[in-house]
């Protein structure tokens, strides 16, 4: 499994526009290292490996940590710690483990999201490094944005960069710009393209109905994605940031 630089035309595609992202939002500026968060799936090992190749390189050489969340029950690709602990070796990059304690009587997908996240902030500030990396990438927020749009009547999607000052750390986003469909390709390449939920619940989301909704709209219009995403960059709400 190659895990560093020189890439194939795709890698070096993703690394471009992962560069453009933590430039065109200023989501190092401030910062003194960086946290991971690291399911196990296809998009956020990609960050970690991304993220790896960038620091040191044009940008700062923060200090990068990754923290994985386990459980009986967790959003993610249901890997194996040896498996990530094995990635986070050869990138010299150490983890940090931390346990959900969700159950299946009364999980939901906004319980655990919130306890994971929770878990994950705790783990980034103990760490010293509260500016958290996420993997949501272009396609995550496009399907945010509808969801919010259907949902609630607002015009508003993931962000790039937003301060969570209740929980005193800061989330960022670099593979905004990315799409999934380049994510898997990468990911195929490289050997860890796997099932990115074994969630039971996750499987029948409301996030997973919009995932169909937009298959079926870009039938119709084939540049639905591009233009929503460059909808929501440039007039999404930014009310998140107010909080």
């Amino acid at each position: 499994m190659n895990l560093s630089p020189p890439w194939t035309q795709i890698g070096k595609k993703i690394e471009s526009t992962t560069r453009k992202a933590l430039f065109d939002f200023q989501l190092l500026e401030g910062a003194a290292g960086l946290s991971i968060a690291l399911s196990g799936g296809k998009d956020s090992i990609t960050l970690l490996i991304m993220l790896k190749a960038i620091l040191g390189r044009g940008f700062p050489d923060l200090p990068l940590h990754a923290i994985h969340v386990t459980g009986e029950f967790s959003c993610g690709a249901a890997v194996q710690e040896s498996f990530l602990k094995s990635i986070c070796d050869k990138l010299e990059v150490p983890l940090t483990i931390k346990e959900s304690k969700q159950k299946l009587e009364t999980l939901a997908c906004y319980r655990c999201s919130r306890e994971r996240r929770k878990l994950i902030f705790e783990a980034a500030k103990e760490v010293g490094s509260p500016v958290v990396a996420f993997g949501h990438h272009e396609d995550d927020s496009i399907q945010t944005l509808l969801m919010n749009l259907l949902h609630k009547g607002e015009f508003a999607a993931n962000l790039p960069k937003v301060p969570m000052h209740d929980y005193g750390v800061t989330i960022i986003r670099p593979l905004l710009y990315v799409s999934e469909k380049a994510i898997y390709e990468f990911a195929k390449l490289h050997g860890y393209a796997r099932i990115t939920c074994q969630c039971p619940v996750g499987q029948d989301s409301k996030r997973m109905e919009v995932k169909s909704l937009l298959k079926d709209l870009e039938a119709i219009f084939p540049n639905a994605q591009t233009n929503l995403a460059q909808a929501a960059l440039k007039y999404g709400s930014t009310k998140a940031l107010e909080k």
